[in-house]
């Protein structure tokens, strides 16, 4: 199960100021995977509970930044401007840098690694 408390967010590149790409909470990782867009970056705050193998439970809460191969360059600039600035208002102990939809499916075996 996965907790979103801030959704999904966004820059206005116009405006430079970060703002909540929808209103979602998301259940699950696919469903998160299927509203991320083809060609524009992400930062995702990500509260996800699970079993460590210990069997201790465990909720780290982390930034997802999604920066997908295929946008262009002043993009990726502005977010890579912003990624500290976000990490620190949103107080994440983590940062974890994904670039498709896909390696979501991997986020789970990467907080257990923290273990």
């Amino acid at each position: 199960m996965v907790f979103l408390p801030q959704g999904i967010d966004q820059i206005d590149k116009k405006t430079l100021e970060i703002s909540k790409a929808d209103d979602e909470v998301y259940t699950d990782l696919s469903t998160l995977g299927e509203e991320l867009p083809d060609h524009s970056p992400r930062f995702i705050l990500l509260s996800y509970p699970l079993t460590m193998t210990s069997g201790r439970l465990s909720v780290p809460y982390v930034m997802l930044y999604y920066l997908p191969v295929t946008c262009n360059s002043e993009l990726k600039m502005v977010y890579a401007g912003a990624k500290e600035l976000m990490r620190n208002q949103a107080e994440v102990t983590r940062i974890i840098e994904i670039d498709s939809a896909e390696e979501l499916e991997e986020i789970e075996d990467q907080l257990r690694g923290d273990e």
